[in-house]
């Protein structure tokens, strides 16, 4: 299993480039138990039994070198310079393999990567994402003007090359922005988007669509989510960040009903179609904020059973956490990409009525310092709640008789 990459120190992406894989693991268990051991006992890390070329998503910037040579890759750490990426041991091989297709056939075509200084150029970047269970692939041109000279015969030569692809999908970014893609898109080639499977579900996948960038970790990942939930059919379930519906898809097959909500219209979008295609009746989908969404139905004394709740790396939001306090599921399960996030919403979560239950670290992106974690927290007892604050208050209390000590033995050692 290769372990080292040239390119690592320019690309800044891969901390634990060159480090065997059990000791990345132990490394991350180490940094969870620190950030996170206060909550309760960690499980053991679930790691991966082949951590390479993982990522079924991958994003390269186009540009020029000192020599004016056509370079791909990705933006060195904290810059926007273009690290030459010719092999990346953590993406997908096929994806790679096509994005180094498309930089010969720009030489070809005479065509210009787009400039960021300049504005000129035609090529910013290449998304590429592959169903790792259906072999569909998406590639999507990310142009910054909506002038694709001789794009109809550079995507047939592109798909001549590789007829494995799906579907492509032109998308304009015209704005001088750190985003990826831009507002616009076209269809060049097939549906415009691409299907995957994912814990016994099929995945409608849209270019700007979230879907989890290492599915085989991911399947560990929302098992361990629906476990720890324990439905038994009767509960009434929030999916709340819920992108385009996999985690509540899954869990609407082992409960009552299921609601999702999400910001992204076009994630919500992509959600009702996905419940179609897999014929699950026993979900809806809404678009709004969640934490809005969760005190309405609390003011409306609607109950929800569990919450799950997969929120980006920021973390949630008080507002969003106030909410599940006002809603008051009894179990809630926090999935979460980023300990240090998790670790300050825990504090607020279990000092309003909640206690953590399991915490099960699992590894999705090997060679980099990012762990998925999910927690089980439940409703505490009212009278139990109100016997632990009582305690906490009186301990407190306790320590504060003390100081007049403190300063004593403080004003004897001035003396």
């Amino acid at each position: 299993m290769p372990s080292v990459c040239v390119v690592a120190k320019k690309c800044g992406g891969c901390r634990y480039t060159g480090v065997p894989y059990p000791e990345q693991l132990e490394m991350k268990q180490k940094n969870e138990e620190e950030l996170l051991g206060k909550f309760g006992k960690l499980e053991r890390i679930i790691g991966m039994r082949y951590p390479c070329f993982y990522r079924n998503k991958v994003t390269a910037a186009f540009g020029k070198d000192k020599k004016g040579n056509i370079i791909c890759g990705t933006y060195q750490e904290g810059t926007h310079y273009i690290v030459q990426v010719d092999k990346c041991l953590i993406e997908d091989e096929k994806c790679q393999e096509i994005i180094r297709s498309i930089r010969g056939l720009l030489k070809g075509f005479k065509m210009e990567p787009f400039n960021e200084d300049t504005g000129k150029g035609l090529l910013r970047h290449v998304l590429v994402r592959r169903g790792i269970k259906t072999g569909e692939i998406m590639v999507v041109l990310v142009l910054g003007t909506h002038v694709f000279p001789s794009g109809n015969n550079f995507v047939k030569e592109l798909l001549k090359l590789h007829p494995e692809i799906s579907t492509v999908v032109i998308n304009i970014n015209e704005k001088r922005t750190s985003m990826v893609l831009g507002e616009r898109e076209k269809v060049s080639f097939g549906k415009g988007y691409i299907t995957d499977e994912l814990c016994g579900c099929r995945f409608r996948i849209s270019p700007s669509s979230f879907y989890q960038i290492n599915p085989i970790q991911t399947e560990v990942l929302y098992n361990k989510a629906i476990e720890f939930a324990g439905l038994t059919g009767k509960e009434s379930v929030i999916d709340a960040y819920c992108g385009i519906g996999t985690i509540g898809m899954v869990a609407a097959k082992k409960a009552k009903s299921v609601i999702g909500v999400e910001l992204n219209g076009n994630a919500v979008r992509d959600a009702r179609m996905n419940a179609k295609e897999n014929k699950i009746e026993n979900i809806e989908f809404f678009k709004g904020d969640a934490g809005d969404f969760m005190v309405k139905m609390a003011a409306g004394r609607e109950k929800a059973d569990v919450v799950f709740m997969d929120p980006p790396r920021a973390g949630s939001t008080e507002e969003f956490l106030t909410a599940v306090k006002i809603l008051s599921p009894k179990k809630l399960v926090y999935v979460s990409c980023n300990p240090v996030t998790l670790s300050r919403d825990l504090e607020f979560i279990t000092k309003n009525g909640y206690e953590v239950k399991k915490i099960q670290p699992v590894d999705m992106f090997p060679f980099t310092d990012h762990c998925e974690t999910v927690v089980l927290l439940t409703r505490e007892e009212k009278r139990d709640f109100v016997k632990k604050t009582f305690e906490k208050k009186r301990f407190d209390k306790k320590s504060n008789s003390r100081k007049p000590d403190y300063r004593k033995k403080k004003d004897m050692q001035r003396a």
